[in-house]
Protein backbone atom coordinates (compact mmCIF):
# COMPACT_ATOMS: atom_id res chain seq x y z
CA UNK A 1 0.00 0.00 0.00
CA UNK A 2 1.15 3.19 -1.21
CA UNK A 3 0.86 6.31 1.83
CA UNK A 4 -0.75 9.19 1.04
CA UNK A 5 -1.75 12.46 2.80
CA UNK A 6 -3.71 15.26 0.81
CA UNK A 7 -3.06 18.69 1.38
CA UNK A 8 -5.48 21.51 0.03
CA UNK A 9 -7.53 24.45 1.18
CA UNK A 10 -10.52 23.93 -1.27
CA UNK A 11 -13.09 20.87 0.46
CA UNK A 12 -14.38 20.36 -2.39
CA UNK A 13 -11.15 19.46 -4.54
CA UNK A 14 -9.46 17.76 -1.36
CA UNK A 15 -12.29 15.78 -0.50
CA UNK A 16 -12.92 15.25 -4.25
CA UNK A 17 -9.79 13.81 -4.59
CA UNK A 18 -9.69 11.40 -1.91
CA UNK A 19 -13.12 10.34 -2.77
CA UNK A 20 -11.29 9.20 -6.09
CA UNK A 21 -8.45 7.78 -4.54
CA UNK A 22 -10.03 5.70 -1.82
CA UNK A 23 -10.99 3.38 -4.70
CA UNK A 24 -7.74 2.59 -5.62
CA UNK A 25 -6.67 -0.92 -4.21
CA UNK A 26 -3.25 0.01 -3.51
CA UNK A 27 -3.55 3.67 -2.21
CA UNK A 28 -4.21 4.09 1.45
CA UNK A 29 -5.31 7.62 2.20
CA UNK A 30 -3.79 8.47 5.48
CA UNK A 31 -4.51 12.09 6.59
CA UNK A 32 -5.52 15.57 4.69
CA UNK A 33 -5.25 19.13 5.70
CA UNK A 34 -6.63 22.48 4.53
CA UNK A 35 -3.61 24.14 5.30
CA UNK A 36 0.21 24.51 4.66
CA UNK A 37 1.10 24.59 8.11
CA UNK A 38 -1.42 22.17 9.09
CA UNK A 39 -0.11 19.72 6.50
CA UNK A 40 3.23 19.87 7.28
CA UNK A 41 2.72 18.46 11.01
CA UNK A 42 0.55 15.98 9.73
CA UNK A 43 3.11 14.56 7.28
CA UNK A 44 5.64 14.55 10.46
CA UNK A 45 3.50 12.68 12.17
CA UNK A 46 1.71 10.58 9.70
CA UNK A 47 5.12 9.39 7.56
CA UNK A 48 3.68 8.94 4.25
CA UNK A 49 5.26 7.73 0.87
CA UNK A 50 3.57 10.26 -1.47
CA UNK A 51 1.99 13.99 -0.36
CA UNK A 52 -0.17 15.70 -2.65
CA UNK A 53 0.11 19.53 -2.23
CA UNK A 54 -1.76 22.63 -3.31
CA UNK A 55 0.16 25.37 -3.46
CA UNK A 56 -1.62 28.80 -2.74
CA UNK A 57 -3.39 28.46 0.56
CA UNK A 58 -3.87 29.94 3.84
CA UNK A 59 -1.81 29.59 6.74
CA UNK A 60 1.32 28.61 5.09
CA UNK A 61 1.62 28.52 1.09
CA UNK A 62 2.31 24.70 -0.98
CA UNK A 63 6.16 26.04 -1.13
CA UNK A 64 6.39 26.64 2.37
CA UNK A 65 4.83 23.45 3.97
CA UNK A 66 7.08 22.28 1.18
CA UNK A 67 10.95 23.50 2.63
CA UNK A 68 9.40 22.31 5.71
CA UNK A 69 8.43 18.64 5.19
CA UNK A 70 11.87 18.30 3.43
CA UNK A 71 13.88 19.63 6.21
CA UNK A 72 13.12 15.52 7.89
CA UNK A 73 11.37 13.50 5.70
CA UNK A 74 12.08 11.60 2.49
CA UNK A 75 8.38 11.42 1.10
CA UNK A 76 7.50 12.60 -2.73
CA UNK A 77 5.58 15.75 -2.74
CA UNK A 78 3.17 16.23 -5.47
CA UNK A 79 2.16 19.84 -6.47
CA UNK A 80 -1.09 19.48 -7.69
CA UNK A 81 -1.93 23.08 -8.73
CA UNK A 82 -3.62 25.46 -11.19
CA UNK A 83 -0.91 27.90 -11.76
CA UNK A 84 2.35 26.86 -13.72
CA UNK A 85 3.79 30.46 -13.77
CA UNK A 86 7.60 31.05 -13.18
CA UNK A 87 6.87 32.59 -9.67
CA UNK A 88 5.43 29.17 -8.76
CA UNK A 89 6.66 26.46 -10.62
CA UNK A 90 10.84 27.13 -9.69
CA UNK A 91 10.23 27.80 -5.90
CA UNK A 92 8.12 24.84 -5.78
CA UNK A 93 10.74 22.39 -7.49
CA UNK A 94 13.80 24.28 -5.55
CA UNK A 95 11.81 23.59 -2.46
CA UNK A 96 12.05 19.69 -3.42
CA UNK A 97 8.59 18.89 -5.25
CA UNK A 98 8.99 15.79 -6.75
CA UNK A 99 6.43 16.21 -9.19
CA UNK A 100 4.04 19.43 -10.46
CA UNK A 101 0.64 18.37 -11.50
CA UNK A 102 -2.20 20.84 -12.73
CA UNK A 103 -5.41 20.57 -11.61
CA UNK A 104 -7.19 19.67 -15.06
CA UNK A 105 -5.39 16.69 -14.90
CA UNK A 106 -8.15 13.36 -14.79
CA UNK A 107 -7.98 11.08 -11.57
CA UNK A 108 -6.64 8.76 -13.37
CA UNK A 109 -3.68 10.69 -14.04
CA UNK A 110 -3.53 11.81 -10.20
CA UNK A 111 -3.63 7.90 -9.25
CA UNK A 112 -1.07 6.78 -11.60
CA UNK A 113 1.51 9.79 -10.55
CA UNK A 114 1.18 8.95 -7.19
CA UNK A 115 2.35 5.21 -8.31
CA UNK A 116 4.92 6.74 -9.93
CA UNK A 117 5.90 9.14 -7.18
CA UNK A 118 6.61 6.03 -4.69
CA UNK A 119 8.89 4.20 -7.42
CA UNK A 120 11.30 6.79 -7.64
CA UNK A 121 9.20 8.19 -11.25
CA UNK A 122 8.55 12.04 -11.37
CA UNK A 123 5.70 13.37 -13.43
CA UNK A 124 5.66 17.36 -14.84
CA UNK A 125 3.48 18.63 -16.40
CA UNK A 126 4.41 19.36 -20.15
CA UNK A 127 3.86 23.08 -19.65
CA UNK A 128 5.84 23.12 -16.47
CA UNK A 129 8.73 20.75 -18.31
CA UNK A 130 8.54 23.29 -21.18
CA UNK A 131 9.42 26.56 -18.90
CA UNK A 132 12.27 23.78 -17.22
CA UNK A 133 13.89 22.99 -20.40
CA UNK A 134 13.97 27.50 -21.58
CA UNK A 135 15.87 27.78 -18.06
CA UNK A 136 18.08 25.16 -18.29
CA UNK A 137 18.98 25.94 -21.51
CA UNK A 138 19.52 29.78 -20.19
CA UNK A 139 21.29 28.78 -17.48
CA UNK A 140 24.00 26.53 -19.22
CA UNK A 141 26.90 28.82 -21.35
CA UNK A 142 28.03 27.82 -25.16
CA UNK A 143 31.30 26.33 -23.80
CA UNK A 144 29.48 23.83 -21.54
CA UNK A 145 28.98 21.60 -24.52
CA UNK A 146 31.71 21.28 -25.90
CA UNK A 147 33.47 18.19 -25.34
CA UNK A 148 36.90 17.98 -22.76
CA UNK A 149 39.08 17.64 -26.19
CA UNK A 150 36.91 21.22 -27.72
CA UNK A 151 37.51 23.00 -24.60
CA UNK A 152 41.50 22.21 -24.88
CA UNK A 153 41.17 23.46 -28.55
CA UNK A 154 39.53 26.45 -27.80
CA UNK A 155 42.26 27.21 -24.87
CA UNK A 156 44.75 26.98 -27.79
CA UNK A 157 42.58 29.06 -30.15
CA UNK A 158 42.19 31.55 -27.35
CA UNK A 159 46.15 32.04 -27.18
CA UNK A 160 46.29 32.15 -30.98
CA UNK A 161 47.49 29.23 -31.79
CA UNK A 162 47.96 27.67 -35.35
CA UNK A 163 46.12 24.72 -36.26
CA UNK A 164 49.91 23.28 -37.16
CA UNK A 165 50.84 24.68 -33.50
CA UNK A 166 47.23 23.08 -31.82
CA UNK A 167 48.45 19.99 -33.36
CA UNK A 168 52.09 20.00 -32.06
CA UNK A 169 50.90 20.95 -28.82
CA UNK A 170 47.95 18.50 -28.32
CA UNK A 171 49.70 15.45 -30.45
CA UNK A 172 46.56 15.40 -32.79
CA UNK A 173 46.47 15.77 -36.83
CA UNK A 174 45.74 18.91 -38.34
CA UNK A 175 43.13 17.86 -40.06
CA UNK A 176 41.73 16.69 -36.52
CA UNK A 177 42.48 20.12 -35.56
CA UNK A 178 40.02 21.72 -38.16
CA UNK A 179 37.24 19.46 -37.28
CA UNK A 180 37.12 20.80 -34.19
CA UNK A 181 37.43 24.07 -34.69
CA UNK A 182 35.23 23.62 -36.89
CA UNK A 183 32.47 22.17 -34.25
CA UNK A 184 33.59 24.48 -31.64
CA UNK A 185 32.77 27.45 -33.71
CA UNK A 186 29.47 25.69 -34.61
CA UNK A 187 28.76 24.98 -30.47
CA UNK A 188 29.85 28.52 -29.65
CA UNK A 189 27.86 30.24 -32.58
CA UNK A 190 30.75 32.11 -33.80
CA UNK A 191 31.67 33.03 -37.17
CA UNK A 192 35.40 32.89 -37.15
CA UNK A 193 38.53 31.99 -34.91
CA UNK A 194 38.97 35.37 -33.43
CA UNK A 195 35.28 35.55 -32.04
CA UNK A 196 36.29 32.38 -30.53
CA UNK A 197 39.13 33.20 -29.15
CA UNK A 198 37.33 36.95 -27.67
CA UNK A 199 35.07 34.18 -26.17
CA UNK A 200 37.46 32.07 -24.94
CA UNK A 201 39.07 35.27 -23.33
CA UNK A 202 35.65 36.76 -21.55
CA UNK A 203 34.73 33.45 -20.09
CA UNK A 204 38.41 32.56 -18.47
CA UNK A 205 39.31 29.51 -20.69
CA UNK A 206 42.71 30.68 -21.64
CA UNK A 207 45.52 28.55 -20.21
CA UNK A 208 46.96 29.35 -16.79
Amino acid sequence: MIRVVVIDDHDVVRKGVIAYLSTEEDLDIVGEASSGYEGATLVKEKKPDVVLMDLIMENGTGIEATEEIMKTESCKIIILTSYYDDEKVFPALEAGAFSYMLKTSSADEIAEAIRKAARGQNVIEPKVATKMMTRFRQDRKPHEELTKRELEVLKCVGEGMTNQEISDALYIGVKTVKTHVSNILSKLEVQDRTQAAVYAHRNGLLKN
